[in-house]
């Protein structure tokens, strides 16, 4: 029986965002801003861009000011409207507007696969997507909406990887690649951060999936591991054991924001796609390095 279009996205937000501290004690990373956006409204937008707009958001204490972002404002949008500001005005009903975002908490942390099975009452008997907040794609990646196409040619579970270098593949989860006459890449084998002498490739996971309900139930048959957690990994691993799992490879255009450089890097860049921003902030860029360059000459 051939399973429906992807129709719905879940998103954990639920991490505590220690690698940002201090900047994340009262607030969420995913609402770290990336120029003037927030992390988590790159993510919204990458999965109404690629047809979804059933969102679920995996939350947890302390994320309520998700909830009010992706809210109307009406105390805002009367000043807005009342100052004539038409075009933020816009923006912020834009915000509001733009998908079915729903929230569920997870009550204790418990690790990224424990995150996804709290979601398997909003999602059904359907494949869906989950999108981690930490790697966000840049404005017009094809990721996402690739995984959902290879889905719904293959209609098995479908994950994406990136190649990374040797000695950087036990920060990430890590598969096991076959190739076929088709050209799709069949995953053999996944293990959750690997020592690079153990590693089975250098095909790291990101943080965009599409799945076969089926996982759900690999989830709940995932034994915990270091911390009591359920490693999402783990149970990719569990599923392969049932039914195929595809990789989906890409090789540019996703930032990790919770990486402090590749948050800058986030930054400078999609600064410089703005047009309203990129004349002035380029000049403030040569500056800078022709300053870098006479303080610290080669």
């Amino acid at each position: 029986m051939t399973s429906p279009r992807v129709r719905k996205a879940v998103i954990p937000a639920a991490g505590h965002g220690t690698r940002f501290l201090p900047a994340t004690k009262a607030q969420p990373k995913e609402m770290l801003p990336v120029v003037d956006k927030p992390v988590i409204q790159y993510v919204v937008e990458e999965a109404v861009a690629a047809g979804i707009r059933d969102i679920l958001v995996i939350t947890g204490r302390g994320k309520r000011s998700i909830e009010d972002h992706f809210d109307h404002s009406f105390e805002l949008e009367h000043y807005l409207e009342q100052a004539g500001k038409l075009e933020d005005l816009k923006a912020m009903e834009a915000i509001a507007d733009m998908a079915d975002i729903h929230y569920v908490r997870q009550r204790k942390p418990l690790g990224l696969g424990h995150a996804v099975s709290v979601a398997r009452e909003h999602v059904g008997d359907e494949p869906f997507a989950v999108m981690l907040g930490d790697d966000m794609m840049t404005t017009g990646s094809n990721v996402l909406a690739d995984m959902m196409d290879m889905h719904e040619r293959l209609q098995q579970s479908v994950v994406a990887v990136k190649e990374v270098p040797h000695n950087e593949i036990s920060l990430y989860g890590c598969v096991a690649p076959q190739g076929n006459a088709d050209g799709d890449i069949t995953i053999t084998g996944i293990v959750e951060k690997p020592d690079p002498a153990d590693a089975p490739s250098n095909l790291a996971v990101m943080g965009r999936y599409v799945f076969t309900p089926d996982i759900f139930d690999a989830i709940e048959r995932t034994v915990p591991g270091r911390g009591g957690e359920i490693q999402l990994t783990d149970a990719i691993a569990l599923l392969l054991e049932k039914q195929p799992v595809y990789a989906h490879t890409f090789d540019k255009g996703r930032y990790d924001i919770g990486n402090k450089v590749d948050f800058l890097r986030a930054t400078v860049e999609l600064a410089l796609e703005r047009p309203d921003l990129v004349d002035e902030f380029r000049s403030v860029l040569y500056e800078i390095v022709d300053r870098e360059r006479e303080t610290h000459p080669k």
